[in-house]
C-alpha cells in the first residue's frame, strides 16, 4: 500500500488503527522494520518512547524524532535483542522465500521481547498480476511474492508464541488457474499498474497496459466470466492478519 501525503483511505486507516493497537504500552524502544516513510512509525512513537525505523531508503526529510537508518531487514546492523519490540507491517509479503527465512531470523534476533507482524491473508498471487511493459514478464499484483496464513507464519517465527491473533477487513476475490492464465494470455489489462514497485524481473517501470485489441478482449471477457463463476463456491476471507508475538526463553 502507498500513502499520499500522509493521509490513507478509510480500509487503510482502520488496518494501522488495528496493528498499531496490538503494542503493548510501556515499552522504551520499538524497530519499525520496512518503515516506507514513516507515516507509521510516528504513530509508534506516541505509544513506545524511542523508535527506530529502517528501509531500504530514508525519507527526504526524515520524519521528526524517529531515528531513520538505511538498512536491508536480512541484515540489520543491530545486536541482539537491541529493541523491546519489532515492528514489521506489509512488507514480508514483498520477500521472496529464498530470504524470507532469513528476514524473519533478523526479525526475531534484534528483538528481546515483541514482535508485531502484519502481512496480507492468504493472498491469491494470480489475482491482479500485471505484464511488464519493458521485458513482457508477468509480476504479482503490488510486488508481493510472499503469501501468507497462521500456520506459515508460525513456522517462520517458532522461537515465539502467539499473545493476540486479529483479522481486518474482508473480501472473496480468488482466482483459478483457466481464468489467470486467460488474463496472462489478455496482458494482464485489471493488473494493479498503480503500484510503485517495479518490475521483479527487469525492475523496469510496469507502466500502463497496451490498448487491447480484439483477441485480448474476448480472452478478458472469458477471464472475467470464469473468475465470476468461481465466486458462488467461495467464501469472505479477511484481507489482514496482525500477530503479536512474544519471544520464548532460549533454551539452554
Amino acid at each position: 500500500m502507498q500513502f499520499v501525503d500522509g493521509r490513507e483511505g478509510p480500509r487503510e486507516q482502520r488496518r494501522i488503527a488495528d496493528i498499531v493497537a496490538l503494542v503493548p504500552e510501556g515499552l522504551a524502544s520499538a524497530l519499525d522494520a520496512g518503515a516506507r516513510d514513516g507515516y507509521i512509525s510516528l504513530k509508534l512513537a506516541e505509544r513506545v518512547s524511542a523508535v527506530t525505523a529502517v528501509d531500504l531508503e530514508v525519507p527526504a526529510p526524515p520524519p521528526p524524532g524517529i531515528n531513520f537508518v538505511r538498512a536491508d531487514i536480512t541484515r540489520l546492523a543491530f545486536a541482539d535483542g537491541s529493541f523491546d519490540l519489532v515492528f514489521c507491517s506489509e512488507v514480508l509479503e514483498h520477500i521472496g522465500p529464498e530470504q524470507l527465512v532469513r528476514a524473519c531470523a533478523e526479525l526475531h534476533r534484534v528483538s528481546s521481547r515483541y514482535i508485531v507482524i502484519g502481512v496480507p491473508y492468504r493472498q491469491d498471487l494470480r489475482l491482479g498480476q500485471t505484464t511488464c511493459s519493458e521485458c513482457g514478464a508477468v509480476n504479482p499484483p503490488w510486488g508481493h511474492l510472499s503469501s501468507f496464513d497462521e500456520d506459515r507464519l508460525a513456522a517462520l517465527f517458532t522461537g515465539c508464541r502467539v499473545v493476540r491473533t486479529s483479522f481486518v477487513g474482508h473480501e472473496r476475490e480468488w482466482t483459478n488457474a483457466t481464468s489467470a492464465w486467460l488474463m496472462n494470455a489478455a496482458g494482464n489489462p485489471y493488473g494493479t499498474y498503480e503500484q510503485l514497485e517495479r518490475c521483479i524481473h527487469c525492475a523496469g517501470s510496469l507502466g500502463t497496459p497496451p490498448p487491447r485489441d480484439l483477441p485480448a478482449k474476448i480472452l478478458t471477457k472469458l477471464a472475467v466470466w470464469t473468475q465470476r463463476a468461481q465466486h458462488l463456491f467461495t467464501r469472505p476471507r479477511p484481507l489482514w492478519i496482525h500477530l503479536l508475538l512474544e519471544k520464548l526463553p532460549a533454551r539452554g
